[in-house]
């Protein structure tokens, strides 16, 4: 049974991420879309008490009235991590409740996309420009204001982060050959950090064997963001293990409409023809 004050679309998560994906890459809340997507594992969740619970998030933040960029990024480390005590989970990063919005809020912990989503989702409620990053094995975020720029680590408290610190991070992560590049400080589509959020979900059922689970997130993916192509390829391929020969088909042909690499048509079209053989 629905409460009150759910949103309009918690009985068709997935109809309200394909509205999304028909959609322009930023813009929406997205707190919301994470929390649609956690929805599709736990369609009972009372989706409009998490979503109160961003709002309140909001309202916090904004009642230290920070006016400048470095007052934002402290009411939000203040709000966020501080008052309400959200913390990165380093004892137990591989659990999947990290990557659920929905089991984030619950157990105050998660991945650092996780985090950085609810703090994106505050950001977008109070009118603040705040971006994911480019980082590659860690996600960061970037807080803008009138051509300031400030790096925050939502893993890490919302820390704000200076070149030295971005280069220990990427060291850590990538080894002590890596160095800061432009890449690092590039910006991402609010709709890329949603599907790294789930990417991280559906490799990790990848690498437990369930490959129908690891299918029906690739699939809430796609549906969110159609124009990706890989997307249809990767799921051609579960559906070829699993011997979902027909869907198979249709997701190469999917796939082959928005690949424009030559080499890369003319692979996914002998499986395609491969697939068709079998049918006949």
């Amino acid at each position: 049974m629905r409460r009150d004050d759910d949103p309009p679309w918690a009985d068709a998560p997935l109809d309200y991420l394909t509205q999304l994906g028909q959609g322009p890459d930023d813009g929406f809340d997205p707190g919301a879309a994470a929390l649609a997507f956690a929805a599709l594992e736990r369609p009972r969740a009372a989706l409009g008490r998490y979503l109160a619970h961003l709002d309140a998030l909001a309202g916090e933040t904004a009642a230290f009235a920070p006016a400048d960029i470095q007052a934002r990024a402290a009411a939000l480390a203040e709000v966020v991590h501080m008052s309400h005590g959200y913390t990165g989970d380093a004892q137990t990063y591989d659990d999947m409740q990290n990557a659920s919005l929905i089991r984030v809020i619950d157990r105050k912990k998660g991945l650092p996309v996780a985090l950085g989503i609810l703090h994106m989702s505050i950001a977008h409620r109070l009118g603040w420009r705040m971006i994911g990053l480019g980082f590659p094995g860690h996600f960061l975020l970037c807080l803008e204001d009138e051509g300031q720029r400030l790096p925050l680590d939502p893993f890490d408290n919302a820390a704000v982060l200076t070149a030295p610190d971005m280069r220990r991070i990427l060291k850590a992560v990538q080894g002590e050959h890596a160095e800061l590049t432009a890449a690092c400080y590039q910006p991402v589509s609010d709709r890329d950090v949603l599907l790294r959020l789930q990417n991280n979900i559906k490799l990790r059922r990848l690498r437990g064997g369930d490959i129908a689970g690891a299918l029906k997130v690739a699939e809430a993916m796609a549906a969110f963001a159609p124009a990706i192509g890989d997307l249809h390829r990767e799921i051609a391929m579960m559906h070829m293990r699993l011997e979902n020969i027909g869907d198979a088909i249709r997701n190469f042909e999917r796939y082959l409409a928005l690949e424009p690499n030559e080499s890369l048509r003319h692979k996914a079209a002998a499986l395609l023809q491969e697939l068709r053989n079998r049918l006949n």
